[in-house]
């Protein structure tokens, strides 16, 4: 599954992020939709619900754009689908955040988006899973391993962004963007759908993260994973529903044992909680991790006793 993510690059680096080159093989840098970059925050710790940035073709707002031209959007996270008749969205009782590959064709939600091409790829730096343990849950932000030339954590890596800004605000006027060297965004396959008030009023986009049985180094954390889309022909191929059909775009969603891991802070475990600090790695084997993981536990523990006692005394009164 993935029910939390962090997205921390500023509206213009996630642009150049997700630079691609178009089938006559120049790099192109996609556009923001119109207003999308003001309504874009970057965050460490981004929950259901909440905006966050897609990938899309400039064809599902501009029929007659070129086939292979993209646009940065922001949806809402939790697919809201367009025949949905209630006046508010949170009256859905159930959650769409996620969709499994294997159901996408049998449930009407999902069935009608991948039907008409509605497509598009969740970016993010990475995201989080929870892996049980006995008494608790120790969280891991999993991500694209960085090469040499990205940065190892993208929480320390502004210094190195912004010098390549300067270095790309002095190229020529009409030149090409230089392809990205910051950290490398994850790539999630994911469906969106547009939903209309019944009464009238702003459309809503949102979308929902497809997801797959999780792959070989992940299934000690946990069963399922996003599909990810790895390398710009695949984040292609899935973008282009006029070329690529749906059956064929179901293709592309496999698990990939290409990932990587680390083990990150109990904070992440509150969605409020926005700092540096939910990405940074955790040393699991350090004397004050083992002290807090036992003071938790005894408050635990504590909380539990109290609370037993409590429902006690209610039954013998």
């Amino acid at each position: 599954m993935c029910g939390r993510t962090a997205c921390t690059l500023a509206p213009d680096e996630l642009s150049r992020a997700s630079s691609y080159r178009d089938r006559g093989g120049r790099r192109r840098q996609p556009r923001w939709r119109d207003g999308d970059a003001e309504k874009y925050k970057p965050s460490y710790n981004r929950s259901p619900q909440s905006m966050s940035p897609v990938l899309l073709s400039q064809q599902h707002f501009d029929k007659d754009a070129p086939v292979d031209e993209r646009v940065l959007a922001v949806m809402r996270w939790g697919l809201v689908p367009a025949w949905f008749k209630q006046d508010d969205p949170s009256k859905m009782h159930y959650s769409t955040s996620n969709c499994r590959s294997e159901n996408i064709l049998e449930k009407k939600t999902y069935k009608y988006p991948m039907n008409k091409g509605q497509r598009c790829v969740i970016l993010a730096d990475g995201f989080y899973e929870w892996k049980r343990q006995e008494k608790q849950k120790q969280p891991f932000f999993i991500y694209f391993p960085q090469g040499s030339s990205g940065s190892s954590d993208p929480a320390t890596s502004k210094k190195a962004r912004s010098a390549e800004k300067v270095s790309l605000d002095m190229t020529e006027e009409g030149e090409a963007p230089r392809e990205w060297t910051g950290w490398r965004l994850l790539t999630m396959a994911g469906l969106f759908d547009c939903w209309t008030p019944p009464e009238g009023g702003e459309p809503l986009y949102t979308y929902t993260v497809i997801t797959v049985d999780a792959s070989p180094n992940l299934q000690d954390i946990h069963g399922r994973m996003p599909a990810i889309l790895e390398g710009e022909e695949e984040v292609r191929r899935w973008l282009d529903f006029g070329k690529v059909k749906s059956q064929d775009a179901l293709k592309l969603l496999q698990s990939k044992n290409t990932l990587t891991f680390h083990p990150v802070s109990s904070l992440v475990n509150n969605s409020r909680n926005n700092s540096p600090e939910c990405l940074q790695p955790l040393d699991l084997n350090s004397k004050k991790v083992k002290i807090k993981i036992i003071l938790c536990l005894f408050i635990n523990h504590t909380f539990r006793k109290q609370l037993k006692h409590v429902s006690t005394v209610k039954s013998d009164l």
